[in-house]
Parts: C-alpha cells; structure tokens; sequence
C-alpha cells in the first residue's frame, strides 16, 4: 500500500532500512500472547503502541491463545491471562467503539487458512525459525506448534488484510515469513489480481528493549519482570531488585550504563529526566534514591489505569461483551478473505 507524504519514517537500524508508520487506510493488525502477566516490556514495546494506533486507523488487536498453547497447557491459567490482558488493555485506555479486540479462538478461520499456507511453506524455511532453533540448541523438545508458529501468525496478519504490523524487532523474521507467504499465494492462485496484502513491520527502535531487573530484555521466560499494574510491597521489592554495580553513594555515576535510569527515562518527562541525570554526574546521588525515584514515577504513571483496573474486575460480563464484539467484527473481516481464498484455491464450501 502507497504511503502518503506525510507518513513519518521510523529508521530500524537492525537492518538499515526505513520502515513508514501506517498512512490513511491502513489496517493495523498485531496480537499479544496470554503467558502471564503483562509488564513494563509489553507495555512499552506494544500496548502504547497499539492504543495509539487505534485512535487514527481500523485496527485488529487480538489475544492469541492459539499460540500461547505451544507454552501452557494449563486451562485454567490459559483463560485467566486471557481475561487478564483484556482488561489491562481496556484499563490501559484501550477503546472498543474505536477498534476491535478479539481472542484469537473465536476467530475459527483463521486456523483454515494457516492449513493453507501450511500447503504453501517449506519445511526448510520453518527449520530457520528463531524461537524454533532457540528451543532446539536448549537440548529442548520442540513441539509442532512452535515450529509453525510463523504460520499461524502470518495467517493472523493475512486474514484482516494487514498492512501495517508493530512489533518488536525479534519478531521481523516472523513478518518477512508472512510477506513470503502472501506473495507466494498470491503468485500461485491470484495471477494479476491479488488478493492478500504485503504486510510491512512498524518498528519503533526507540523502545525496542526495556531492561528488566536483572539487566537483561524483560522477559517473563527470565523471570525479571516488572507487571504494569504491581502496586505496594510487591512493586517496590521489585523495583528495589534492581541490579546496578558498586559504586559507593558519593562518587559520580554515568546515568547512560545504568538499569535504573534506563527505566527511569521511559517515564520521566524530559526535565525530570535531565535532572536525575545531573544527580547522577554530581554525585550524592545513590542507587537506592534512584530507584525510590523510579518507584514513585511507576506509581504515578499508572495511577489512573490501576484504579479502572480494579473497576474492570468486577465488570468480567462487560470484559467479555468487549471480546465478543470484537471477534463478530474481525469474523466478518475474516470471512470475506476466506470467501475470496476458498474460491481462488478450489476448495468447493456447500454451506
């Protein structure tokens, strides 16, 4: 899709490209797997992202359950991160008359058309797959979910006729897969008249990783998180976990290499964020006084969310009515790609 001219560019330096935020007509498609709580990473990296998003163009935000069943086998813990992050998304400002959010599972299509594109991908190309190799060179078991995975997730794209996709830089890989996927149907049953879009990554650089608390990628798989919506005791042990080297309180430190700051700088405005700074250079200034001043940004930053968030708990009916106009929005969508898929693939449907 032709972007217009006043579509901002958003360099990516992991491969030296630009990649052009979503212009007028876009449709913004991305989903959020229910592994657990959500955190700092998750906000930063995506849900801001997402509830931006949804305000200027026709979205499809969906929890994906189907993928998370690579990793829990746990019914009981599968449906409550699902309700979770419904109402974290909603809580958060995400706003159901303006966009679409959906489970992944009440939009059965779309695991039709990962069959079909299954048909379509070598095995050669899925054996490249990151998450899929990673697990690999654990000495772990892999199953045949996590191996297809890209698939599912090109077919999550494909089936609202996504154009634009926010995601994380260590999900390129599964997007390229995608675009792979959409040209090749398009070249073997579409001929001159597409029908499925090549979908482009939006990536913002600028918040590709948030440190967790022991300084590597927050990751719930390494247990270092910070949820969005900890509060109390549970936020400030957390906070004060932080791993940070041993210079002693009054010498000067460089804000630059520190963890602390490094999350500090996602909340603080530009002044709270200079000041600090300085703090750091002039020395005086330990550890323990910046991490009270990150736990007291946290706590301010998400005051509002955490009190709707707890209005939303007791709202589970509204939650779900949310979910479900969601899906009957994105069914529709869905449908009309498939109509369009099944008729381009002779796959003859009597009902």
């Amino acid at each position: 899709m032709k972007s217009s001219p006043s579509s901002s560019p958003i360099i990516d330096r992991t491969r030296g490209r630009v990649d052009v935020a979503p212009a007028a007509g876009s449709v913004v498609v991305s989903g959020i797997q229910p592994s657990g709580k959500l955190h700092l990473g998750n906000y930063f990296g995506a849900i801001r992202q997402h509830i931006r998003f949804h305000d200027k163009h026709e979205s499809y935000f969906f929890i994906v359950n189907y993928h998370a069943l690579t990793s829990i086998q746990d019914a009981e813990a599968l449906r409550r991160y699902s309700l979770d992050i419904a109402m974290d998304y909603l809580a958060l400002g995400f706003d159901p008359e303006k966009s679409n959010l959906f489970l992944q599972s009440d939009v059965p299509e779309v695991t039709e058309l990962t069959w079909i594109f299954l048909t379509l991908t070598p095995v050669s190309q899925l054996e490249k797959g990151v998450a899929y190799k990673d697990k690999v060179a654990q000495g772990l078991t892999a199953n045949a979910g996590l191996f297809a995975y890209p698939v599912l997730q090109a077919a999550d794209i494909l089936i609202y006729a996504g154009t634009h996709v926010p995601v994380g830089a260590d999900q390129k890989q599964n997007i390229e897969i995608c675009r792979d996927l959409a040209q090749r149907f398009n070249d073997r049953f579409a001929g001159d008249a597409p029908i499925l879009p090549d979908p482009d990554p939006y990536i913002l650089d600028t918040v590709a990783v948030v440190p967790g608390t022991d300084g590597q990628k927050m990751s719930k798989s390494y247990r270092n998180t910070i949820g969005i919506f900890d509060e109390g005791k549970t936020l400030k042990k957390k906070v004060m976990s932080i791993v940070t080297d041993s210079t002693p309180l009054e010498d000067p430190k460089d804000p630059d290499s520190c963890n602390v700051f490094a999350l500090i700088s996602l909340f603080a405005d530009d002044n709270q964020r200079d000041e600090i700074a300085a703090n750091y250079r002039r020395g005086g200034y330990g550890y323990g006084h910046a991490k009270k001043d990150l736990l007291a940004l946290i706590t301010d930053y998400f005051a509002e969310a955490r009190a709707r968030r707890h209005v939303l708990e007791s709202k589970e009916d509204y939650v779900l009515d949310v979910l479900r106009q969601g899906a009957e929005n994105a069914r529709k969508r869905a449908s009309e790609t498939m109509s369009r898929v099944r008729e381009a693939t002779g796959l003859i449907t009597t009902r």
